[in-house]
């Protein structure tokens, strides 16, 4: 088989059911983690089989990760694991990030999309400080902009001028689907 079919029909669809199960609470934190270590594993093993160039086609690139005072990374983690396997180019940059590196990480990369977690109301703000630096670079128009955690909602992502709001891992892979396809 071909190693992308491999990664793309093997990997990423069981990766995706491991996140189904996982939202229905059929599946744990623990197994959510072991998934996401093989299929690290599977693809770092095709890679070196793939045709040059031809690492699959990549839908597009996000910088992930948890705003300055919040140091919960868990569900950011597999966020990016979720986006990763289901063909983006993510560049997790963990947590407790300064705003300032979202911006400095998205000009690096030339990201399509910033996901921003927080997980604590006391770090929401946050939120709101990424996009408004995102504007003052002259960025905002280039680059989407996805919110996620606890305390987020969609009427907070209206508030602040976000693109979209994701619950969970699945609905972040949908909706970064439809706003970079």
């Amino acid at each position: 088989m071909d190693p992308a079919e491999i990664i793309e029909k093997g990997l990423a669809e069981g990766m995706n059911e491991v996140g189904i199960r996982f939202e229905r609470g059929k599946l744990f934190l623990p197994h959510v983690m072991m998934a996401a270590d093989a299929m690290t594993a599977g693809v770092d093993a095709l890679k070196d089989l793939m045709p040059e160039g031809a690492s699959g086609s990549k839908l597009g690139v996000i910088v992930n990760g948890t705003v300055e005072g919040d140091v919960h990374d868990i569900g950011k983690a597999i966020v990016s694991t979720m986006l990763q396997s289901a063909g983006f180019e993510v560049h997790d940059i963990g947590r407790d990030v300064p705003t300032k590196n979202f911006i400095a990480k998205a000009k690096e990369v030339n990201a399509d999309m910033i996901g921003i977690s927080a997980l604590m109301t006391t770090t929401l703000q946050g939120q709101r400080d990424v996009i408004e630096l995102l504007k003052e670079e002259g960025m905002r128009d280039k680059v989407k902009v996805m919110v996620g955690g606890a305390p987020a909602t969609q009427a907070w992502a209206d508030k602040i001028g976000a693109d979209c709001y994701a619950e969970n891992a699945s609905e972040a892979v949908a909706k970064a689907k439809e706003l970079l396809l």
